[in-house]
């Protein structure tokens, strides 16, 4: 049966079915929060669709997490930040100035306060020490958050249904590679959605609930089932990263490895502020969770503008939860959209915020998807059934890292639903746990392999996908508009063809600006190398600019000393520097601060050091 489409753009949309016992019967939803498009019946909007909210008991086998103030009307929640490793001037700002403190994250320096005072934010930003405040909602902080309840086990249904290598599998090769490395059960996957159904018949041998948890509202809730799916979209995502091997309903990419589910949406409304994220992406890495899937972006703003003091604070709010998991060993994955829009030409915003009254406004191309277009997280863009962008499919030139199938019209991506049920849906919100389980079959094949190693072998092993007749699709074959880097293969992930970067692997993806008749530099500090660096030590480059003949680029070691890399032709009018350059660094000591070092020689074209690596 063609699949019906559901509208609301969070959950990176997607068109759902449902089928318990190989019988197919449409879902239906209801609406959301108002002045949301989480359910409404809408297909060209490019929104992902919210799911309809499982209805919740208050079964408490743990204590929930302490309120630390009582709800009243009007009541936001804001981020407040300050330097890293000490939050107590924060919080003291926090409570003189009519808020309370909800949760907090010393070491990225974050506090998530709450207040009914209009004139809250204000009053913190005038404190010294206070970096950044930033209201993360439109609407009041519901009051199920100073007592949340837990969402209701759902009745299992078991199903008669046999495993088949569906097309998406097929398509990406997972068939293949089960037989070589099914996945390693030392790898978690977190899922960062709407809940998964743990009990389900694909799921339970795989799901991890020592290591699972809500994130709703910002702070931790270990209670058991608290992490539970408040729709389906969740159970979806993590049946197609790890479905169980065990010849019933279907099998997921790296069906050997765990699952851990990290509801960070809000009942009711089923949307995922910032506080939120941040919580996740935390228990993330403080868990140990050696990939993620976010098939989200971080409500209540479709884009994030710097120059508003509010999203400028979720930007960094986020950015830094997000370094810091990936600090501790974390790779985030996550879906790039489905309203068909070039994110490398950022125009317009009608969608937010979402929740309250939607705006029209102007934007940029420094407003940014979230947590999709962070620094090191993997953007991934969906595939129909063939070599073929989804039509919904968000796109953009050295925005889009990789795709995978996510599904279009009649070829859906079936998987788990909640209840021991399965059905089809689309959207790059499918996309991205394929990827997500590809990285994880890496992380197996090559333990101990970093972030920053996973996503050079995501993009190595993928398979180059050709720009259609389409004049948005930009790019060469090898790396374009619309495919990145190409679609993800897992048998490469496992049979040796791709592995990452042999020895110790340094890579920094903060994006430096390069202005015309200047020279710029990006520093990587080298740790646990003794010695000295090796006669073939690998330099990454990644440069975005639009006349690579303007440059001269160069390697300065930590005591000073300059190994030119590459003095470009002035005539050469081509676009962006992507190569690995071999240095004879071998008279140099290896652990210490190394920079690269860009100088543009003329005007007009300028660009970006986009990111950097040293392999030793």
């Amino acid at each position: 049966m063609t699949t019906p489409r559901i509208s609301g753009r969070r959950l990176r949309r997607s068109f759902l079915a449902v089928a318990a016992l190989g019988t197919a019967v449409a879902l239906a939803t209801p609406a959301g929060a108002a002045g949301t498009a989480r359910t409404a019946p809408a297909a060209q909007d490019g929104t992902e669709p919210r799911s309809a909210v499982a209805a919740r008991t208050a079964e408490a086998p743990a204590a929930a997490p302490a309120a630390t103030a009582a709800w009243v009307a009007g009541t936001r929640a804001y981020l407040v930040i300050g330097a890293p490793g000490d939050t107590s001037a924060l919080r003291t700002a926090v409570t003189a100035n009519g808020g309370s403190v909800y949760a907090r994250y010393d070491a990225i320096g974050v506090v998530v306060a709450h207040s009914a005072s209009a004139g809250f934010a204000a009053a913190v930003r005038a404190v010294s020490g206070v970096q950044q405040v930033g209201a993360t909602r439109t609407s009041d902080v519901p009051a199920d958050a100073y007592a949340p309840t837990i969402p209701t086990a759902p009745a299992q249904t078991p199903t008669t249904l046999t495993e088949t290598a569906r097309w998406d599998m097929t398509r990406i090769n997972a068939d293949k590679a089960w037989a070589v490395n099914p996945g390693s059960a030392s790898v978690t996957v977190g899922v960062l959605d709407t809940g998964v159904d743990d009990q389900h018949q694909d799921i339970a041998p795989n799901f991890d609930a020592a290591n699972s948890a809500s994130c709703a509202y910002g702070k931790a809730d270990a209670r058991t089932g608290a992490w539970r799916d408040i729709g389906t979209h969740g159970t979806h995502v993590a049946g197609t990263v790890a479905a169980a091997k065990n010849g019933k309903g279907v099998v997921g990419v790296a069906p050997g490895v765990k699952i851990a589910s990290v509801r960070i949406a809000e009942p009711g409304s089923s949307l995922f502020f910032a506080e939120n994220t941040i919580c996740g992406f935390m228990w993330a890495g403080d868990r140990g969770f050696e990939v993620t899937n976010n098939s989200y972006y971080t409500d209540p703003w479709m884009f994030n503008c710097p120059d508003d003091p509010d999203q400028a604070a979720i930007i960094e709010g986020v950015r830094r939860a997000q370094a810091y998991a990936e600090g501790k060993g974390s790779l985030q994955v996550a879906a790039a959209g489905n309203s068909n829009y070039d994110l490398a030409n950022k125009r317009t915003d009608s969608s937010s915020p979402n929740d309250s009254t939607p705006v029209s406004r102007t934007i940029t191309n420094a407003c940014i998807d979230i947590p999709t277009e962070l620094p090191g997280v993997v953007t991934v863009a969906a595939m129909g059934n063939g070599n073929i962008k989804a039509s919904y499919s968000n796109f953009g030139r050295d925005i889009i890292d990789v795709a995978a199938p996510g599904g279009d019209g009649a070829s859906g991506v079936y998987s788990t639903l909640p209840g021991g049920k399965y059905g089809n849906m689309n959207g790059t919100s499918m996309a991205s746990p394929h990827v997500a389980g590809v990285a994880a079959l890496l992380a197996s094949a090559n333990p101990g392999a970093t972030p920053a190693q996973l996503r050079t072998a995501l993009a190595a092993q993928s398979t180059d996908i050709a720009c259609p007749s389409d004049s948005r699709c930009t790019g060469t074959t090898a790396k374009n508009a619309f495919f990145g880097e190409g679609q993800v293969d897992a048998l490469k992930a496992v049979d040796g063809g791709t592995t990452p970067p042999p020895g110790k692997f340094f890579e920094n993806t903060a994006d430096v600006t390069i202005v015309d008749n200047a020279t710029v530099e990006s520093s990587l500090t080298v740790s646990g190398v003794t010695g000295n660096a090796p006669a073939a030590l690998k330099v990454g480059v990644d440069i975005k600019h639009t006349y690579r003949g303007d440059l001269v680029i160069s390697l300065v070691a930590p005591d000073g000393s300059v190994y030119l890399l590459e003095d470009f032709p002035n005539g050469d009018s081509a676009d962006d520097v992507v190569k690995t350059y071999t240095v004879n660094a071998s008279s140099e000591t290896a652990a210490g601060v190394w920079k690269l070092r860009v100088r543009d020689n003329a005007t007009r074209d300028t660009g970006r050091i986009d990111a950097w690596n040293l392999t030793f």
